[in-house]
């Protein structure tokens, strides 16, 4: 396993200046699809937060330029957009022959002097203190610009409102997420705009969507002795269900700050987040930070199942106990990351539909066996729930993605199927008799009564025994091209848990470098790691240039 997994480095290219900028520096050069850049350096930033300084640099030079704006919503998800009449568009050009600001010709593209352009992006760059993700052009500024005539107003190209509106159509003020979905719903923030503009279309989510984890330290003394004295209780547990409590099921390896930094760097627009814990804090987390909750196993059992419970099906089966929990919620294990921003279209309707995501892994078909690993157990017993209640058979898992899920179905599963929820809430470590409530019945029940649809979404899932990830990592950090994956251990031992830790340190903060702010002021850093590394024999051609965010 060692000589499998050998690693060596895939060192940053010479000429980036990565470890030649003094620590202090506020800025540094970095590369990106537009060539050398100077960015700003910020440890805390993300996507909304610079897409926001962008606008608000822009719209603030139009007003003390004095020139007239309103603001449209964007079709890109990223950039936002600020629409000027046409006849002040030499004024705005020399506003930004002052800035600092990198302009782009946005439209059209083969346009070559600003002069003739009908739209242009504008933006400041930043990344984090490393270099390691650039944000850049993709959260600029848009300024279209607007022509008049016979008493209306047509936009250079369509936006996913409306592109010609009343000239006379009334001004008013509406707050960020009037917009577009890639901002925080409690951002009161008002803009400037024109009244069509601040209805949502059809094709918006309106309804709040919170997210569920679910994490535990298995490091914890006083958590390894609970853990011992329920083992002892639990007679049943026998080498078929070794995987029902092996160290892999319980290991932390930072995952869940780095799931978090995902969260608050792709999708901004989550209204709430609920941690889930044996009475357990991650050491590095804020309890109090605005915007996330911890709960205890003891709120959501109540008087139902056996405390302490240390099988994740059970606490699942307890998530839409959560008080406050709003009804459209994600559910995500702490090993699940989202991969780049994206809208909350991708796991709910505008109506209110779940979407699920299949695998091409199917459920065993043969009888539940005693050796049946417990995953595969839990999904033979929904296997024959969805069969006995309505004549389908269930045969794809379901990808590690995160979870769409609604609190009313999930009440109605609890109901029709109570004897199955009890026992499983009622299994301290996870038990044959299972189901997998949160993570496949949900899905095909809603689906199978009209309320959920199947979905598409771009994901990989890594086993972190396996030789192949850090292959499938380096191909990761390069492109940044998937929605969500999962780095899972399935079933490792511990000769090569520090391997995996090790490979985590390198990946996890140079794909996720700039701190959420659910961490805790003063907490240790997270490690920058010098190189990523990949196996030896197969090492892929060295990239030229630093990812851009994109």
């Amino acid at each position: 396993m060692g000589v499998a997994r050998r690693l060596v480095s895939l060192s940053h290219p010479p000429q980036l200046p990565l470890m030649r900028t003094p620590a202090d520096s506020p800025t540094m050069r970095v590369r990106t699809g537009r060539g050398w850049v100077t960015a700003r350096r910020d440890p805390a930033a993300s996507p909304a937060s610079v897409r926001r300084q962008n606008l608000d640099t822009v719209t603030t030079a139009l007003d003390t330029a004095g020139i007239d704006w309103f603001r449209v919503p964007a079709k890109a998800l990223r950039t936002t957009a600020v629409a000027v009449r046409v006849a002040d568009r030499a004024a705005v050009l020399k506003i930004l022959e002052k800035s600092a600001g990198l302009v782009d010709i946005v439209k059209p593209k083969r346009a070559k002097k600003r002069a003739a352009a009908l739209v242009l992006r504008v933006w400041w760059p930043v990344t984090d203190p490393h270099g390691s993700l650039v944000l850049g052009a993709d959260v600029g500024c848009e300024i279209e610009f607007w022509s008049e005539r016979d008493g209306v107003l047509a936009g250079p190209r369509t936006n996913p409102i409306a592109g010609v509106i009343a000239a006379d159509e009334p001004v008013v003020t509406a707050p960020e997420p009037a917009f577009g979905a890639f901002s925080s719903p409690h951002d009161n923030t008002s803009y400037r705009t024109r009244e069509i503009f601040t209805m949502p279309g059809p094709d918006r989510i309106g309804f709040p969507i919170d997210v569920v984890y679910t994490w535990v330290d298995g490091s914890d003394l006083e958590w390894q002795a609970r853990k011992a004295a329920a083992l002892g209780r639990n007679d049943w547990l026998g080498e078929a269900s070794r995987l029902a409590h092996n160290n892999s099921r319980f290991a932390s390896r930072d995952e869940l700050r780095y799931s978090l930094r995902s969260l608050h760097c792709f999708a901004p627009w989550v209204n709430h987040i609920y941690l889930v814990t044996d009475d357990q804090v991650p050491e590095w987390l804020d309890p109090a930070a605005p915007g996330i909750t911890l709960v205890s196993h003891r709120e959501i059992f109540g008087d139902t199942g056996t405390l302490p419970t240390f099988n994740s099906q059970a606490i699942e089966s307890r998530l839409h106990r959560i008080p406050g929990l709003s009804e459209h919620f994600l559910y995500l294990n702490d090993d699940v990351f989202l991969g780049r921003p994206v809208s909350p279209e991708l796991f709910f309707t505008p109506g209110g539909l779940t979407r699920f995501f299949p695998s091409n892994a199917q459920v065993d078909a043969a009888p539940r066996r005693p050796d049946d690993p417990p995953a595969d157990s839990a999904g033979k017993n929904n296997r024959e729930l969805i069969r006995t209640a309505f004549g389908r058979v269930l045969s794809r898992k379901m990808m590690h993605t995160p979870h769409p899920s609604r609190i009313s179905i999930l009440r109605e599963i609890e109901e029709r199927f109570s004897a199955y929820v009890s026992a499983t809430a009622g299994h301290q470590f996870r038990h044959p008799d299972d189901i997998a409530m949160l993570s496949s019945l949900q899905q095909y029940y809603a689906y199978l009564t009209g309320r959920a649809a199947p979905g598409t979404i771009a994901y990989t899932y890594a086993d972190l025994a396996n030789p192949a990830t850090p292959f499938k990592l380096a191909r990761l950090l390069r492109h940044r091209d998937l929605d969500t994956f999962c780095l899972n251990d399935t079933d490792s031992d511990d000769a090569v848990a520090a391997e995996q830790v090790a490979l985590l340190a390198e990946f996890l903060p140079a794909y996720l470098p700039f701190a959420s702010p659910y961490e805790r002021t003063g907490a240790a850093p997270a490690v920058m790691p010098q190189r990523i590394t990949v196996p030896a024999q197969q090492s892929p051609a060295k990239t030229r240039r630093r990812r851009e965010f994109s």
